[in-house]
């Protein structure tokens, strides 16, 4: 299997006006140069993203979908704003950003140009694509990345104002509740179970760092030749947030089943002969990282992130009930939010008995 993303003929319902958008970079971008060749990223359920070969080199483009959008979704403004302050001012992991255009004018919404990066992208936890050797440092890298992010001052990098630094959960259940409701296409008891539950049993502290909101090995670009993170991309959901709410996603594979689609699970596999570490051995390598004792309430963090997933992947499936999600299979992605929320409320109602 190809650990380089997939590369297409742009989608018919994702198509613009190349000769604009060229027009436009030439202006913005000294020596983009006179060609522009683009295709289309497959694999990503949510903002559109192309790769640009120019004759000035190769860049990626990340546009907000067309049609109409879920209420304050899809901000590639904002992803941009994070990527150019993290790659400005720290040594954290992300591509170059260039350049930003908020006029829809151009190729129909507002979109964002950054570097193209080589590396590999495997987007199963399981890591079956890279040697049994590199599994584990690969994992370790991910965890130590996760904490780097973290451990950045936000206002040193002009991200002060990127998210309101208090209230994280429960301004986020909130949101999400929302955004499922205005997707919702069939009943769910399990998500009616976690909208009642979650706003009762918030984390009992409170924390702010630079949140990715979907960190995950899909969304981690790692070297050639390596097991090493040279970039974190796809920063849609990213805000000031609370830092284990994105540990508690990025465990999520360990419960969710490894046999079903899509799901990236690791539940049921044999962990120590695949060489990857165990969910304790994540969470201690991370707070060893960090300069934590431990942690208290993952039983909230899990749920809150299951929940959360539940609501983004039930707006996939309404995109592409809709007609305009940016992957070809979001039609049976869709499908698995009901396994998400029953998998969290399954952990919430077990942890209040513990």
């Amino acid at each position: 299997m190809s650990m380089k993303p997939e590369l297409v003929e742009v989608l018919p319902a994702h198509k613009f006006d190349e000769a604009r958008l060229l027009s436009w970079l030439q202006q913005a971008m000294p020596n983009f140069g006179n060609r522009l060749e683009v295709k289309q990223f497959q694999g990503g359920q949510s903002n559109p993203t192309f790769l640009l070969e120019t004759d000035g080199g190769r860049y990626v483009l990340r546009k907000k979908p067309p049609g109409k959008t879920l209420p304050s979704a899809h901000m590639v403004e904002r992803e941009y704003k994070v990527i150019q302050a993290l790659s400005d001012n720290t040594g954290f992991p992300v591509p170059k950003a260039r350049v930003l255009c908020e006029d829809s004018e151009i190729i129909g919404t507002p979109f964002y140009v950054m570097d193209f990066l080589e590396g590999r992208i495997v987007s199963h936890s399981a890591l079956r694509e890279l040697d049994r050797q590199e599994r584990l440092p690969a994992h370790h890298c991910a965890i130590d990345t996760l904490a780097q992010l973290h451990s950045v001052d936000v206002n040193a990098v002009g991200l002060g104002d990127y998210g309101r630094p208090e209230g994280y959960v429960a301004r986020q259940v909130s949101r999400w509740t929302k955004q499922y409701l205005a997707a919702k296409t069939d009943d769910m008891p399990a998500m009616d179970k976690l909208m009642a539950w979650l706003p009762e049993n918030l984390p009992s502290t409170d924390e702010c760092a630079i949140a990715h909101g979907d960190y995950r090995f899909g969304n981690l670009m790692l070297a050639p030749d390596k097991p090493e993170v040279i970039a974190v991309l796809d920063w849609e959901l990213s805000t000031l947030g609370h830092p284990l709410a994105d540990l508690a996603y990025y465990c999520l594979p360990y419960h969710l089943p490894f046999d079903m689609p899509g799901m990236r699970g690791l539940l049921g596999e044999d962990l120590g002969a695949l060489g990857i570490p165990s969910e304790q051995e994540a969470i201690a390598r991370y707070c060893a990282k960090t300069g934590r004792e431990g942690i208290t309430d993952w039983h909230v963090y899990l749920a809150f992130s299951l929940f959360r997933l539940a609501s983004i992947v039930q707006g996939v499936y309404k995109r592409a009930l809709d007609g305009n999600a940016a992957n070809a299979n979001a039609l049976e992605v869709g499908k698995r939010a009901s396994l998400l929320a029953e998998t969290g409320w399954k952990i919430a109602s077990a942890g209040e008995q513990t």
